[in-house]
């Protein structure tokens, strides 16, 4: 400070021809001892000291510089406040003092603990610290300050696992007791918003416990402290610290000390005793304590007195007294055209115009510009300083990265491409979270009673995924996708239908084409022994078409297997109903003919000239146009057609052909149904009818065994799932068709290869005995 008056009671262009005087009184960190002063100077009471002038005169202050501690600057405010004497602090960094209705007067040169909370915050949330603990000094600077960073952190979704107050003078108990929570926490990293004193208190406390490396994170108060380097519980400490600045020629000022300034100044006196350790005359000499002198040379002195390499809280004393300057200059100095500027030095300026012109300074000194919000506060700038063991064990404060709350979004924080050191020698940046991360695939889910950064990780369920890591929702899947097995990623629905590769499909289709076969071979031994009185007594026309509809049924399964597609769900229904109506027809034809024969063998019956030839052919046809004009008025008003089915299951796509209209689809059935009940009826009646090879026997056999595979095939197609329900229909088609003809055929075909003996007209009309078959 002093330095800074002389310098412009010195310069030509700032306050030419004004001196500054000044007074300076030691506040003792003692809010009473600052309250007592500030009274001293609003009242002026004391001298004020000009340099290298004779000035007695009382006079009241124009500003006061101060105090360091928040507490004191908050006292000392409200007393300045109703005068209107401005206040401009070069350490108070309580975010309170922002507040311009209760502190109107105050204004500072270091930034506020609101905008250091802020980048404390984004600092934590940059390494990737979710849990953390939080120790404060009870004071307005660090509650106020702890209270700014734990809303800035809950904003950045960082929680905190405590928050701990404490004080210099508060009993050990206490004191142990805040040691004990930070000992037995989860949170490896601890915020401290505390001040240097406290500091050292706690740390008196914690050196004798055994802790897994903690990662201090300081506040500006303590992390550049060189008091505290000893403690190697803070080695790899981070924290932001007020920028590092070079004032020029403030070391020659400092050296440039002799023993006649020394000896006005009770300040230096005491100080210049204790760098030199010893006692200038006048004072009382300490026993075996040398007397100073004169040979002393501050030059010869290594001490943070003559270190001007970290030039930091001084920087922010400077740029206090210049701005009050620029404030008097603007008020009393106002042609600026005139080079050097002409100042009214008659001009009595009051305490509340240096007030009102110091919120509008603008100004460049060594570098940095000076300047005030509408809170008075300067713009936020900071180094982040990391503590760092050197190669001979020492630490030392290492600038790592810088904050400037103006910059763009993207650059306010930015760390430099320099090797940071962490807590404990570790390579890497130390975890601290109180749940690990959820991976993709599952959600997070809170904990009861505990922070938000406390959570269990649940799986994502079925046909829900998350691809992201901390996933606080599941996604479900499109519809035509299913979640894989990870749950991290959608993948189409396999679709599934029976198909020609697989077993079943297989199976079924060999089934098919082997009743084709037999058919075939069935037709090929009637058509060879179609003289033969067996093949004549059954209607031979009536057994080839019915030969040739067997052969179309076991065939027209084949279209149930293999991908459905629109053609081939028309084609599958209309072609298994259009046949099996051909079929059952033929059957029907045979066991009416079979009625009819035996009518016409008693006397005066003419009754088969209604049922010949041409009639059967014709009721063959008849019953066929039917169920052919059913289908074609299905497939007109609503065709089957292919649909994906995800009803039945979720994680696969089921592709069946729907029937489209249900009463098409139960119409065709129906009348296979009713067409096979009559053909029963008949064959039973006739089932007793005199004949060595009946075949009504057979015909009541096979048609018992047609309705019952039907029969059952209902629930069975209504209850089946996915594929399994066209096999349930293609077994259905296959069994009945086998079971037509075996039992109307295979015996025919046996007598005729096997037993041509009986292949006689007189066995035919049970002329000849024969074994039963």
């Amino acid at each position: 400070m002093v330095f800074a008056i002389k310098e412009i009671n010195n310069s030509s262009e700032l306050l030419p021809g004004v001196t500054l005087g000044y007074q300076i009184h030691d506040s003792c960190a003692s809010v009473p001892v600052a309250v007592k002063v500030v009274f001293q100077l609003v009242n002026g009471i004391e001298p004020v000291f000009f340099p290298n002038q004779s000035c007695s005169k009382s006079t009241t202050v124009h500003a006061v510089l101060g105090d360091s501690s928040s507490t004191s600057s908050i006292a000392m405010s409200r007393i300045l406040g109703p005068f209107g004497i401005p206040q401009v602090s070069h350490y108070a960094t309580c975010a309170c003092l922002s507040d311009k209705l209760q502190y109107p007067t105050f204004s500072r040169t270091i930034p506020s603990d609101y905008y250091q909370a802020e980048a404390l915050a984004r600092l934590v949330k940059h390494f990737g610290w979710t849990w953390i603990g939080a120790v404060r000094s009870d004071s307005d600077y660090g509650n106020n300050g702890m209270a700014a960073f734990l809303q800035a952190a809950q904003a950045e979704g960082i929680c905190v696992e405590y928050s701990e107050a404490l004080y210099r003078t508060y009993p050990r108990a206490k004191v142990r007791h805040v040691a004990e929570v930070i000992s037995r926490s989860t949170a490896r990293v601890i915020v401290a918003f505390i001040s240097p004193g406290d500091m050292l208190v706690l740390l008196s406390e914690l050196e004798g416990k055994v802790l897994a490396p903690l990662q201090w994170i300081g506040s500006e108060s303590w992390v550049m402290d060189r008091k505290m380097l000893k403690f190697h519980l803070f080695a790899g400490a981070i924290g932001f610290a007020i920028r590092r600045s070079v004032i020029p020629g403030l070391r020659d000022f400092l050296l440039d000390l002799g023993l006649a300034q020394v000896s006005h100044s009770p300040l230096l006196t005491e100080f210049w005793e204790s760098a030199f350790g010893c006692s200038l005359g006048g004072s009382q000499t300490a026993a075996g304590q040398k007397t100073c002198d004169g040979k002393q040379n501050l030059r010869d002195l290594q001490n943070p007195y003559t270190d001007t390499s970290q030039l930091r809280i001084s920087n922010m004393v400077y740029k206090a007294v210049y701005a009050i300057a620029h404030a008097i200059h603007s008020i009393i100095c106002t042609d600026e055209s005139d080079d050097p500027p002409h100042c009214n030095t008659s001009m009595q300026v009051q305490p509340r115009q240096v007030m009102e012109h110091l919120r509008k300074v603008n100004f460049s000194r060594n570098g940095y510009t000076v300047s005030f919000d509408t809170n008075g506060d300067p713009v936020a700038t900071y180094e982040l300083v990391n503590w760092q063991v050197m190669g001979d064990g020492h630490m030392e404060f290492v600038t790592v990265g810088h904050y400037n709350a103006s910059a763009p979004d993207g650059q306010v924080l930015l760390i430099m491409n320099k090797k940071i050191t962490w807590a404990g020698d570790q390579l890497q940046v130390p975890m601290s979270v109180c749940s690990e991360s959820c991976p993709p695939g599952t959600r997070k889910v809170m904990q009861r009673g505990r922070p938000v950064c406390c959570y269990d990780c649940v799986p994502c369920a079925e046909g829900e995924i998350s691809n992201v890591t901390d996933s606080l929702e599941c996604i479900t899947c499109p519809v035509d996708y299913w979640s894989n097995a990870e749950k991290d990623a959608c993948v189409p629905k396999p679709v599934e239908f029976l198909s020609f590769h697989e077993v079943l499909g297989i199976i079924l289709a060999a089934c098919s084409v082997t009743g084709a076969c037999l058919a075939i071979m069935v037709a090929a031994v009637f058509y060879r022994h179609r003289d033969t009185p067996i093949v004549k007594a059954n209607n031979s026309e009536l057994s080839f078409l019915l030969v040739f509809s067997l052969k179309l049924c076991f065939l027209c399964s084949l279209t149930f297997i293999g991908q459905p597609s629109e053609w081939s769900c028309m084609l599958r229904h209309t072609a298994f109903g259009i046949t099996f109506v051909l079929c059952i027809s033929c059957v029907l034809g045979k066991t009416i003919v079979v009625l009819m024969a035996f009518r016409a063998t008693l006397p005066g019956s003419n009754v088969m000239k209604w049922f010949g030839p041409t009639q059967q052919r014709l009721s063959v046809l008849s019953f066929t146009l039917i169920q052919v004009l059913i289908c074609v008025l299905w497939l007109t008003i609503s065709p089957p057609f292919p649909n994906k089915n995800m009803k039945h299951y979720k994680e696969k796509i089921i592709l069946e052909c729907d029937v489209g209209s249900a009463v098409g689809f139960w119409a065709v059935l129906g009348y296979i149904g009713l067409l096979s009940l009559l053909c029963f009826v008949l064959a039973f009646l006739a089932r007793k009818l005199p004949d060595n090879f009946n075949e009504a026997k057979f015909i009541t056999f096979s048609i018992l065994i047609f309705c019952a595979v039907w029969i059952t095939f209902i629930p069975a197609y209504v209850s089946s799932p996915g594929k399994f329900t066209v096999a349930v229909e293609i077994f259905a088609i296959l069994a009945s068709s086998f079971g037509l003809i075996v039992c109307i055929f295979v015996p025919k075909c046996f007598i005729i290869l096997f037993r041509p003996e009986q292949n006689t007209k007189k066995h035919m009309m049970g002329k000849i005995p024969s074994k039963s078959f």
